[in-house]
């Protein structure tokens, strides 16, 4: 079951950040970016597409275009936190997949939790932690890296990342 925080942004609030953005066809990256952003748990529900087309003049399927092209949006609830481990050539054989298995196993994932596309992602029931995958940071040179929220880390290795991941909440990252 979805938290009750994972409901979508009121219509006041998304028609707000509408009107920031005259463009009404040109914006739509824009103002879907902004909305996830607002939301609690940084995705898009199907209920905000349907609500931005109708708002924006464009089609519902011209909303689902973008939010499925652009692998940054989520169509998903994510965690407060979002640990990224690549998944490139590099990192792959500098140990990018023990990390990501050690942070899945951490985290009360099974290897045999589903994986789809080329991305995976994997959400805390407390949506505390949300654990994905990018193909690659163009960071080779630190492989491994991963990132937390926004920021990269490279050489990690398992305690490093564990230690890092341990330090969300504290604000100790360093």
């Amino acid at each position: 079951m979805i938290a009750a925080e994972a409901k979508p942004l009121s219509e006041q609030v998304i028609d707000e950040i509408i009107a920031r953005h005259p463009d009404k066809t040109g914006d739509v990256l824009s103002v879907l970016e902004e909305i996830q952003e607002r939301h609690p748990l940084k995705y898009l529900p199907e209920e905000t597409h349907d609500y931005v087309a109708r708002k924006m003049g464009v089609s519902r399927s011209q909303i689902l275009s973008v939010v499925t092209f652009y692998a940054f949006f989520n169509l998903k609830p994510q965690g407060r936190h979002t640990v990224t481990v690549c998944r490139g050539t590099a990192c792959h054989t500098r140990g990018s997949k023990p990390l990501l298995d050690s942070l899945k196993a951490s985290a009360g994932f099974h290897q045999d939790d589903e994986e789809t596309g080329s991305t995976a992602s994997f959400t805390t029931p407390d949506f505390g932690l949300t654990i994905r995958t990018v193909a690659c940071f163009g960071q080779c040179a630190l492989a491994p890296v991963a990132a937390i929220d926004h920021d990269i880390y490279g050489h990690v290795s398992d305690i490093k990342l564990r230690k890092l991941v341990a330090a969300i909440d504290a604000g100790e990252r360093q």
